[in-house]
């Protein structure tokens, strides 16, 4: 966004000066705590060994990752960066676009503003406990920045609905009256229920924010339901200091160093050496470096941005056709979800956990689905996926190529050597999470670490007082978006558990279909469409809820499903009409997105066959997890 957010007409250029202060120290709120997350399970790590540990070192974890959420969401904010379900609103023109860009920035303000509401209303009630982090610091100073954060955001999102101040009075405005008739309603709540879903709905396909559509529906059916909407703010902080969330800003910021660093010239470098003397070697390159990538920055589609430019020059000069080569690349950007340490896994692993914690003993023999298990039962049908697209590539390939290089060993040597850092990150977060001497947190801890370490002291690609500020913002942005997403969402969730929506399903599915692979089937075709309507974070916190007690149902072992699960969401990268790598290839190319669709295609057709496998043949995602057993 521009560097005049806060600015006014005059004086001009202290507004200016102002402006780059005040986002300086919102950087630096948000640039901390990511710091503060990385070096507090490292030294807790290495002080249990001696003195048991920092008091209240956990507590003071799972803190940080609730400011990094809500900061990093008003920076998202700031900087326009909030993402949106639909991009409808970029179609239109003149007074039809202003007109949309009001009505949905003043129905998001308002949603964040009633979240405002309801977080003050949590803080409250906090405050009246007494309760303590450590060292005395009162639990609901800390939880002050939710209050802060929601009204920040509503301030930022009226400010960005309109591009003068007549359209922001009036958004502003018409904010106030969505606000009023939600707290002074002079009807009866449930009586407004679909009017206040449709106006939701509308709001939606003008762009409002995905953390404002969910958190809008929560708020509306707590409210037709004369729930207190504080139950949402509560789901929010109880997700965002869960005591495992933390790997995910601890593991995407190793992402992020990798990806701002030389890795991926290194990486490329590497695997050409390796593959590029065999046929399609450079969609074996492809394939490899994108799951590599992906499986560190957790298919935010940083892969495709960081990757894309490298990898066309290599596909074009092996003579792909322009369309192979777009729907290569768009396709492979989200290979490696299914591989540790990537985040969606670890989110599901916890979503899921607790769907089946509410459960309680409807079924015990359904098994645990703990964060090494999913990890365990990705990896061959991650492998697969790799290995598909891969052949894929290499059956596209000219066969007349003739500029192929001969395999050089020596080369091949010069360029392990040459990224032999960045080939043992994998192998650090892997002997963390597996080797027993640390906790989950400690292991992303100690991997971020790394990922620095390499790139600021022995590569030296990113100076530290220079370069790493932005990097760590830029991650913080990311982060806390994606938080936003998931804490309003579990508040949507914990409505629908309280509806019984879940047995509901369970109760409709065992009677209308009675065999477990037709099941199956329905479940891949309908996740295919979620996964291209729905960004994967906000589905799984929403949708694996429904799905648990599903597959407890029809006998289906919850790592596997998860698996499928997560295959169906990768899928979903690709998947028309708004899947996140069809709308990033067109932007990183320059294409039209119709163009992608199409170049994209066969791609989608080969990994719902890898999907499909996976599905239908239980012991790729099974066998490596019941040898925990």
């Amino acid at each position: 966004m521009n560097s005049e957010f806060f600015s006014v007409p005059v004086p001009e250029q202290p507004a200016r000066g102002l402006v780059r202060v005040l986002r300086g120290a919102e950087n630096l709120l948000l640039a901390l705590p990511l710091f503060a997350l990385v070096a507090l399970p490292l030294i807790e790590t290495v002080l249990r060994r001696f003195h048991g540990g920092i008091s209240g070192s956990t507590a003071f974890v799972q803190h940080c990752t609730l400011i990094i959420g809500m900061v990093g969401g008003a920076v998202a904010a700031r900087d326009g960066q909030l993402l949106s379900f639909s991009t409808l609103a970029g179609v239109f023109k003149g007074r039809v676009k202003a007109a949309a860009q009001i009505i949905s920035g003043a129905v998001a303000a308002a949603i964040s503003a009633l979240l405002c509401v309801a977080a003050v209303q949590f803080v409250l009630t906090e405050k009246s406990a007494g309760s303590h982090l450590s060292y005395g610091i009162p639990t609901w100073g800390v939880e002050l920045v939710l209050p802060a954060g929601f009204g920040l955001i509503a301030v930022r999102l009226l400010w960005h609905a309109a591009r003068n101040w007549r359209g922001r009075l009036l958004t502003m405005a018409l904010m106030a009256a969505i606000v009023l008739l939600g707290i002074y309603c002079p009807v009866a709540p449930e009586k407004l229920l679909w009017p206040a879903l449709i106006v939701l709905l509308v709001s939606i396909l003008l762009g409002a924010p995905v953390f404002t559509a969910i958190g809008g529906a929560a708020l509306i059916l707590f409210w037709s339901a004369g729930s207190p909407i504080a139950a949402i703010v509560l789901k929010h902080y109880s997700l965002t200091t869960n005591p495992t969330l933390p790997t995910i800003p601890l593991f995407t910021l190793a992402g992020f160093f990798l990806a701002a660093g030389g890795a991926s010239q290194r990486l490329v470098g590497l695997f050409q050496a390796l593959f590029g003397s065999v046929r399609g070697g450079p969609a074996i390159v492809t394939a490899l470096v994108c799951a590599f990538f992906t499986s560190f920055t957790g298919a935010s589609g940083v892969t495709i941005l960081a990757l894309g430019g490298m990898l066309m020059p290599v596909l074009r000069a092996a003579r792909y056709s322009e369309r192979d080569a777009l729907g290569l690349l768009t396709g492979a950007g989200s290979l490696g979800l299914l591989f540790p340490p990537c985040l969606p896994v670890i989110l599901y692993s916890i979503v899921a956990s607790s769907a089946m914690a509410n459960l309680g003993n409807a079924d015990l023999s359904a098994g645990s689905v703990t964060m090494e298990k999913m990890f365990l039962g990705g990896l061959l049908p991650g492998i697969l996926m790799v290995a598909l697209t891969a052949w894929w590539g290499i059956w596209r390939q000219p066969k007349c190529t003739d500029s192929r290089p001969a395999f050089n060993l020596p080369a091949a040597r010069r360029a392990v050597w040459a990224a032999k850092w960045e080939l043992l990150l994998p192998v650090v977060a892997l002997a963390a999470l597996f080797g027993g001497f640390a906790t989950p947190v400690e292991a992303a801890a100690l991997t971020a670490a790394y990922a620095l370490l390499v790139t600021t002291v022995i590569h030296r690609d990113l100076r530290p007082f220079k370069d790493l500020l932005p990097v760590v913002v830029e991650c913080g942005r990311l982060v806390g978006g994606v938080l936003l997403i998931l804490g309003v969402a579990l508040g949507f969730t914990h409505y629908l558990v309280e509806a019984q929506v879940p047995d509901a399903l369970v109760a409709w599915a065992s009677h209308a279909v009675k065999s477990k692979w037709i099941f199956l089937l329905g479940l891949n075709v309908i996740l295919v469409f979620v996964g291209g309507l729905i960004e994967i974070y906000a589905a799984i916190v929403v949708v694996v809820p429904l799905l648990v007690p599903l597959g407890i149902a029809f006998g289906i072992d919850p790592v596997q499903l998860g698996i499928i699960f997560l295959a169906n969401m990768e899928l979903g990268f690709i998947a028309p009409p708004v899947g996140l790598n069809l709308l990033l290839s067109s932007s990183r190319f320059n294409k039209p997105l119709l163009e992608v669709m199409r170049a994209s295609l066969p791609m989608l057709g080969v990994l719902f066959l890898g999907v499909l496998l996976v599905t239908y043949c239980p012991p790729l995602t099974t066998w490596l997890p019941h040898l925990l057993k």
